[in-house]
């Protein structure tokens, strides 16, 4: 079995170089990019585990590589910027990147952010659970699917785990920093926009009317739950 391959697209060859080096010395297969349409190039014949992709860059920026990558492909995407305004965090989430890091960043934060992203794509073991089915909505644990409607929804591996343990607590309400840690990892407890970028992604693809939700509900100030009846 080969190591987790991941693809670093930045502009700026220093940066690229800081990261490769320091991925490349704990075991990870690196490829790499100095643009957006590189990027593209690469991952057209090449299988990644995990991207890592600054935003400002000239041509196809971040933010375009992004929303391209989701339209065939749920591997996990960290997004780089120097640049941490809410606003960039919750668009690059809303295209679909699972993580955000803010330069300057130092290694070990930016190890933990890649372990975490591979370990939330990496199917585990767990025990067999019944599917769950309310109104339109069925979730079959052990196959990792979701339909609406017997129609299948494609969802990415955070948007699935986001879901499912959401539904696996079906009428408890979970607070916010529980539900980071739980889906994104113990790392996290503080970064409630994403899920607001999620929770309005996830409505979107399983809710009739996404602006009046009828099984992710929102309980202001606390958390989120997952409705035992629609």
């Amino acid at each position: 079995m080969r190591n987790p391959r991941v693809l670093v697209v930045d502009d700026e060859p220093v940066t690229l170089k800081y990261l490769g080096a320091n991925l490349r010395v704990r075991g990870y297969e690196v490829l790499t990019a100095e643009d957006g349409e590189t990027a593209l190039e690469i991952l057209d014949h090449s299988e990644v585990d995990l991207i890592i992709l600054d935003i400002m860059m000239p041509g196809i920026d971040g933010f375009q590589v992004c929303e391209t990558v989701r339209q065939t492909s749920d591997v996990p995407i960290l997004m780089l910027s120097a640049r941490g305004r809410e606003h960039d965090i919750v668009l690059a989430l809303d295209l679909g990147a699972d993580d955000y890091l803010t330069k300057p960043f130092g290694v070990a934060e930016m190890l933990a952010r890649v372990r975490a992203a591979l370990r939330r794509s990496t199917p585990t073991w767990e025990q067999p659970r019944a599917p769950l089915t309310i109104a339109n909505v069925r979730i079959d644990f052990d196959a990792h699917q979701v339909t609406v409607a017997g129609e299948p929804v494609q969802l990415t591996p955070t948007e699935y785990d986001l879901l499912a343990h959401l539904a696996l607590n079906a009428g408890r309400v979970l607070p916010h920093r529980a539900l980071l840690r739980a889906v994104w990892g113990p790392e996290y407890g503080d970064e409630t926009e994403y899920l607001w970028a999620y929770i309005r992604r996830l409505r979107r693809k399983i809710e009739p009317d996404p602006s009046n939700p009828r099984y992710i509900l929102t309980e202001p100030g606390v958390g989120y739950s997952f409705a035992t009846s629609p």
